[in-house]
């Protein structure tokens, strides 16, 4: 499954909320050195139940607008 993702780095919660065909995501990390992508994977993962292996980004690895993989194993 793929969904687009909006991240929101440097916020003071961490959570994922779904904005119509979007979700966005609110990462405390910041974005430098991956760090917000890595936080991301987690919260996408655990959102919907799954291993952080299972998540992956498709592209968008330098921006704030991200389309997500999830593989279901």
């Amino acid at each position: 499954m793929k969904t687009r993702v909006k991240v929101v780095p440097n916020s003071k919660t961490e959570e994922v909320v779904k904005e119509g065909e979007l979700l966005v995501v609110r990462v405390k990390e910041p974005a430098r050195e991956g760090k917000a992508n890595r936080a991301v994977i987690k919260a996408v993962a655990k959102h919907f139940g799954v291993p952080q292996d299972s998540v992956r980004i498709s592209s968008g690895l330098s921006g704030r607008n991200k389309v997500i993989e999830i593989v279901w194993l």
